[in-house]
Order: C-alpha cells, then sequence, then structure tokens
C-alpha cells in the first residue's frame, strides 16, 4: 500500500479526535500544479517523465505557487501537529508523574483515565500520530525535490529543524520513550507493558548510555544521553528550546547563572553550547522520565553523581547568600 493512501486512512480512522494533520494529498495537488505552472522566464517545467529535459526546467528561486502557497500551508500544518503531539504528550507524561490531590485534580480537568492501562494505549497512540506525521513530512519534501529536481525540499526541513517543528527532535518525544521503558521495568509481566516503540531500548556502550529504538518506516532514533558540557551522563537532565540536551548544573554554568536564580534568569542573548542558538533557555524541558530512567539504569553513578552535585549546590548557595549580605550590609 502506498504511504499517502495509509495515511489518510490512518487521519480518517482519528476523524473523531479531531488532530491537525499533514495535508498529504493537497500538497500532492499543489506540486502537480506548479509542474504545469508557467514561470517568469516563460519556459513549462519539464515533464516527470522527461529526464532529458529536466535538468534544465527547474523551479525558479521565486516561484508563487511554491513560495506562496506549498510551503506555507506545510509551515502551518507542521507547527500544529508538532504543538498538539508536544501538549498531548505533556499532559500525559505529568499525569505519570503527579501524585496524590494533583493527580486527581489532572484527571478531573482532562477527563481521563490515570490507570496503567489507560496511560499506556494513549502513550501508544501519541507515538503512532508522531511518527506517521513525521514520515508524511519527510515523504512530500522528497517529492518536491523529486518534481523539481532541486535540494530546496532538504532546505525547508533544515529551515524546519531550526523552527523547531521537526517532531523527531522533540524532547517530549524521548520523554516518552524513558516513560515507555520505565512503564515496562515497573510492570514486566501486564500484557499492557506492550511496545510504544518496537525495539526501544536504553544501550550502554563503553559505559555511555543511549535511547535507541526502530520505528516503522525504516525510521531509527538513537539519542546520545551524554553531556556535551561535562562530558558526562546526564542527571538531571533538561533539553533546550533547541533540542540539545544537557544536566541542569551544566547548562546553568552555559548560561552564567547560578543554581539558586535558575535557568528562568538566563539572559536571552546566552547561546547553547552546542549550536550556539540564543534565546533557548527560556523554553527549556525538564525531562523527568529521562531522569528516573537515568537514575535506575545507573545506580552506581548516580549515587556519586548526586553527592557531587549537592555540594556543588551547597558552595554555590553559600557564595550566592554571602554576596546579598555583602549588598545588604554594605560591606
Amino acid at each position: 500500500m502506498k504511504f499517502c493512501k495509509k495515511y489518510e486512512e490512518y487521519m480518517k480512522a482519528q476523524e473523531k479526535k479531531k488532530l491537525p494533520r499533514v495535508g498529504f494529498k493537497k500538497l500532492k495537488k499543489i506540486l502537480k500544479r506548479c509542474r504545469k505552472q508557467p514561470h517568469l522566464d516563460g519556459a513549462f517545467l519539464a515533464d516527470h517523465n522527461n529526464h532529458s529535459d529536466a535538468a534544465s526546467h527547474t523551479c525558479p528561486q521565486h516561484c508563487s505557487v511554491c513560495d506562496g502557497t506549498f510551503f506555507p500551508s506545510l509551515l502551518e500544518e507542521m507547527s500544529a501537529v508538532v504543538g498538539f503531539f508536544n501538549a498531548r504528550a505533556q499532559r500525559l507524561l505529568q499525569i505519570h508523574l503527579s501524585s496524590g490531590l494533583s493527580k486527581c485534580v489532572i484527571w478531573l480537568k482532562g477527563k481521563v483515565k490515570g490507570n496503567h492501562t489507560a496511560l499506556t494505549q494513549e502513550g501508544r497512540d501519541l507515538v503512532t500520530y508522531a511518527i506517521i506525521n513525521a514520515i508524511a513530512m519527510r515523504k512530500i519534501l522528497k517529492k518536491y525535490d523529486k518534481v523539481h529536481y532541486s535540494k530546496q525540499g532538504q532546505a525547508f526541513k533544515s529551515q524546519a529543524q531550526s523552527k523547531h517543528i521537526e517532531i523527531l527532535q522533540s524532547p517530549w518525544l524521548c520523554e516518552l520513550m524513558a516513560f515507555h521503558i520505565n512503564l515496562r521495568a515497573s510492570r514486566p509481566n501486564s500484557r499492557n507493558s506492550t511496545a510504544l516503540f518496537e525495539g526501544c531500548s536504553l544501550k550502554l556502550n563503553d559505559g555511555k548510555p543511549s535511547l535507541y529504538c526502530e520505528l516503522f518506516d525504516s525510521v531509527k532514533l538513537d539519542i546520545d544521553l551524554t553531556c556535551s558540557i561535562c562530558l558526562e551522563t546526564l542527571f538531571d537532565p533538561i533539553s533546550l528550546a533547541c533540542g540539545h540536551m544537557f544536566c541542569y548544573l551544566c547548562a546553568c554554568k552555559a548560561a552564567s547563572v547560578s543554581v539558586v536564580d535558575g535557568l528562568k534568569a538566563a539572559s536571552r542573548d546566552q547561546k547553547c553550547a552546542i549550536c550556539r542558538e540564543d534565546g533557548v533557555y527560556e523554553a527549556k524541558v525538564r525531562l523527568e522520565e529521562l531522569h528516573i530512567l537515568l537514575s535506575r539504569s545507573c545506580p552506581e553513578y548516580w549515587a556519586e553523581r548526586r553527592k557531587s552535585e549537592k555540594r556543588e549546590r551547597v558552595k554555590q548557595t553559600k557564595e550566592h547568600w554571602e554576596s546579598q549580605c555583602r549588598l545588604f550590609t554594605g560591606i
């Protein structure tokens, strides 16, 4: 079955949920119209099957169809899909990690069941939704490049990553992977603990952990869990808006703030230590499921790291209050 048909059948089955989607069929029609569109030089784009003339008839730099319809439509749809996925994943994980009265309030507000089976099923549904839409985005951009004999589709993909709307880069996908492994570990004999991701696991290579899973249609994820600042396994991990992950204390150092003030005090001028993008600390995400997973999987390292982190926090807190006292007393 062709992917377009598979995707349409999947989204039709989700109609009652009113999920945001990629307009796959609509975008394909736009590409057909663009191929027949007369451009600025008066020439028509070559017929797709006429390979001898194809190289000399590519879409111009400023195509009214692509610039005015195709890319803006895809950008809007990708933003809607990623926004929906992030919000739903965040709510699901909030339910899983909450306790007591706060958990009851969340259940009542969200009108969702908080039992193990319901959480697992919703997680599985979210993963399927994320992956099939990620594939749809890749397929339509590949189709664009095939029609236009260009690399503008790949350039747009890079642009989408810089705008943080590439769903496979979402920190909430990483959290769902950790969530799945944590659920599976907590109920190893439960039939309801079947995989959200087929083949999802935490791998250790020379003591360095990574999250790995194989998804359908040959999509693979291999997420390194080493902090690029301290070069150790992530501890109290966070993800910045750009998608790069660090230990919380390491991120504070990179943002030139103390652990007392926290990352909320980071200036918008402060840049990610890897990609050098600015303004990424404000929208950071605490990866609590990943924190739980790593603490269970690396207990000896975790115990030692907790001691060193505590010493550093005490040191920074002491320095902070000493500086505040000096400011107050003028000494």
